[in-house]
Parts: C-alpha cells; sequence; structure tokens
C-alpha cells in the first residue's frame, strides 16, 4: 500500500470519528435517563402502583390462606383507598375541570340509578303481580270459606271457619272429571292439529318461493287483524250445512250438520282457521327464517326432501318454538266460549261451563230449578273457576322452563 492510500484511510477514519463520539454520548444520555425512571419506580411507594382491579393475594405471607373476614376487610380498603363518595363530588364539583365534571356526573348518575333503580324495579313489579294474582287470591279466600261470610264486614282475605265442602260440592254438581275429559278431547285435540299445521305453513312462507307468496302471507296477516266475530256467522253456516263440492249432496243427498261436534273445530285446526291460528304461523315462520340455510344444504346433500328436512332438521331445532305455540293454543282454546259456543249447544268444555256456572250450581242444589242470584252461590261458582284453571296452572308449573325459553327464541321478542 502506498502513502497515498494511506493518508486516505486516515483522513476517512478522522471524518468518522465525530459521528461515533456522538452516538455513544446519545446512549449514554439515554442510559442514563431510564436509570434514573427505574430508580424513581423503585422508590415509589409500593402500594401506589397497585391497581384498584388487581386481585388480592388468598395467601398471607407465610404462605397460609387468609380467611374470609380478612380477605372481605382487605378488599374493602382496597377499594376505599380509590373511592370518592358522593359527597365529597358534590361539594368539590365546582373545582373540577370540564373533563372531571363529566366523569364525575357519570358516576354520580349511576350510582343514583343503582339505589333508585332496585325500588322502582320492585314497585312496578309489585304492582303487576298484584294485579295478576288479585283475582287468583280471591277465588281461593272465596272458595274455602261458607256462603254466610260473604257477607261478613270483618272478613276480608282470611275466613273465619275453612272448609273444602264448596270444592267437593262443585266437583259433583259439574262432574268434573269428564267436564276435563271433554274439553281436552276437543281442545288439546285442536291444539296439536293447529301446531302441525301451522308448523308446516309457516316453514312454507319461511322457506320456499313461489307464486301468490305475498298474497298469501298478507292473508295472514288479516287473519290477525280481522276480529273472529266478523267471520264466525259464515263459519258457523259453513258447518252447519257442510257441503264442499257438492260431495255430500251427491252421496246422502243433503248437507252435513257439523255445527254441534267437534270436527267443527277439528277442521278449522286443521286448514289454519282455528284460534289465533295467524299468529301461530307468523311466529313460526319468524323462527324458521332465523334458522341456518346451511342446515338444510347439508341434508339435501344427504338426499332428504324438503318434507323429510323439515321433520328431521327443522323440527328437532324448533322444539321449543313447537311448545310455545302449543301453549298459547290450549290456554286460548281452553278458555274460549265465543266460538265454542256458537258450535256447541250443550256445555261440552270447560269454558262454556263456567260461563253458565250459576243455573248449574242452583239447578243441582234445587232439583234441577235454578233460583237465586248468583250472589246467593257466589262460594260455589268461585270454586268452578278455580277448578277451571287449576289443569292450566299444573301445566304451566311443569312447562314453563322450557316455555319461556321458547318465548326467547321464538318471534314474540327482538
Amino acid at each position: 500500500m502506498d502513502n497515498n492510500e494511506l493518508e486516505k484511510d486516515v483522513v476517512v477514519s478522522d471524518e468518522a470519528a465525530p459521528e461515533t463520539t456522538e452516538t455513544v454520548e446519545t446512549n449514554t444520555a439515554n442510559e442514563a435517563a431510564e436509570a434514573e425512571v427505574i430508580a424513581s419506580v423503585e422508590a415509589a411507594p409500593e402500594e401506589e402502583t397497585v391497581h384498584r382491579d388487581a386481585p388480592i393475594s388468598l395467601y398471607d405471607e407465610n404462605g397460609k390462606k387468609k380467611s374470609k373476614r380478612r380477605l372481605k376487610k382487605e378488599e374493602k380498603e382496597r377499594l376505599s383507598k380509590y373511592h370518592v363518595s358522593s359527597w365529597e363530588i358534590i361539594t368539590h364539583y365546582r373545582g373540577y375541570n370540564e373533563a372531571e365534571k363529566k366523569h364525575y356526573r357519570y358516576i354520580l348518575g349511576r350510582r343514583v340509578s343503582e339505589k333508585v333503580w332496585p325500588i322502582f324495579r320492585a314497585l312496578i313489579i309489585f304492582g303487576l303481580a298484584f294485579v295478576v294474582v288479585y283475582p287468583i287470591l280471591y277465588m281461593i279466600s272465596c272458595s274455602i270459606r261458607p256462603q254466610m261470610e260473604m257477607t261478613d264486614p270483618s272478613i276480608m282475605w282470611i275466613p273465619k271457619t275453612f272448609t273444602l265442602g264448596n270444592i267437593e260440592d262443585t266437583w259433583m254438581a259439574i262432574d268434573y272429571p269428564k267436564l276435563v275429559w271433554d274439553t281436552v278431547s276437543v281442545n288439546v285435540v285442536c291444539s296439536l292439529i293447529q301446531v302441525v299445521t301451522c308448523a308446516i305453513t309457516g316453514y312454507g312462507f319461511a322457506r320456499f318461493k313461489f307464486k301468490g307468496k305475498g298474497i298469501m302471507f298478507a292473508i295472514v296477516i288479516l287473519q290477525i287483524i280481522v276480529p273472529t266475530q266478523v267471520i264466525l256467522i259464515p263459519q258457523f253456516m259453513q258447518f252447519r250445512y257442510f257441503d264442499p263440492f257438492g260431495i255430500c249432496t251427491l252421496i246422502t243427498g243433503e248437507a252435513v250438520n257439523l255445527a254441534d261436534s267437534p270436527w267443527a273445530l277439528y277442521l278449522q285446526a286443521f286448514f289454519c282457521n282455528g284460534i289465533r291460528s295467524g299468529l301461530f304461523i307468523f311466529l313460526f315462520r319468524q323462527f324458521f327464517r332465523g334458522l341456518p340455510k346451511e342446515l338444510e344444504d347439508a341434508a339435501y346433500l344427504d338426499g332428504c326432501g324438503p318434507f323429510e328436512t323439515f321433520v328431521k332438521v327443522m323440527v328437532p331445532n324448533a322444539s321449543n318454538s313447537f311448545l310455545t305455540v302449543f301453549i298459547f293454543s290450549v290456554v286460548w282454546y281452553w278458555n274460549d266460549s265465543y266460538v265454542s259456543g256458537m258450535f256447541f249447544s250443550k256445555s261440552n268444555t270447560i269454558a262454556l261451563q263456567v260461563s253458565n256456572l250459576y243455573n248449574t250450581i242452583s239447578a243441582y242444589y234445587n232439583d234441577g230449578t235454578p233460583t237465586g242470584n248468583p250472589a246467593d252461590w257466589m262460594v260455589w261458582i268461585e270454586a268452578g273457576c278455580l277448578l277451571s284453571i287449576l289443569p292450566i296452572l299444573i301445566m304451566y308449573v311443569f312447562l314453563q322452563k322450557n316455555f319461556i325459553e321458547g318465548v326467547e327464541r321464538s318471534g314474540i321478542v327482538g
């Protein structure tokens, strides 16, 4: 290497030397700053670095498990350290800046709502519960007291004399076992038929496309909106002179009278024209629309047809909705006296018997001749009302869990 090349290397090294020196000085300054931060953190008190959400240790310094009392005390102390009382917020409010005012307004609002809302909610629930439970309490109170105590002003809820004779006499007067069986054979069968047909119809509206779908669904909506009283007389005439397409006249020479037969209600339920059928179709449609389409696609790939897919895939996923609709249908059929009264001339159901309970009770005690007024037979009438709702109450007690789940997952809410 010649002298010229050595001189160039020396010049280059001399030019690069200041940059290296500056880098070393910068690194030294950064290390000093980091050392100061670490020293300040280590010098700070340990309790100030503990966050309010930090978990409390379950064991003490000796490794022994702390008692529940000590844990509660430590938890209270930890929260009280960061807690600002509502009185402090109010008294120091003017001294806060805008951000602090906004923060403490939110905290104060939450504290007030946490105290007021449970009281307000309890009052609402108590009021609603009293409105709902009051008739049942009054019914029970009247049905277990003698008739003479109905006019005693000193008795409000608890009778002076308890008796079950009113319930026993009413049981015999209305022939309760036979009455329940007749009601079940009509209303529960109608409910089962209605659940099946409305489910199939709702599934069709939810999953298939066909001509006239919009018009047909509009008819379903009209079925919900239009009162039953508007179409009841044409329905009665149709079943009083039942002759579809003239077939009955062709075979027997006259129309068939189904007005006093349960088949009038069976056929209405079968053709999705029973009590609240439009609402049930709508509920099933909303539920089936919420199920994933991939379930049906997987079933089609496995070789299932539309009906087989409905039975094997959709029905198991909609079990709670089926139960919800069934309970609603049973309750509405059970309590219906208007439609049943139009088609039945005799008291074949519990609802019809309750509407005519005064005549039945008074005739039972007076050799078939009703006498007096309803107030004279109040305890027996209330006992009959209590017996009428007893099967529904028992059914709801056993099915309430599934019923609530079905309501949450169906189209009733949301």
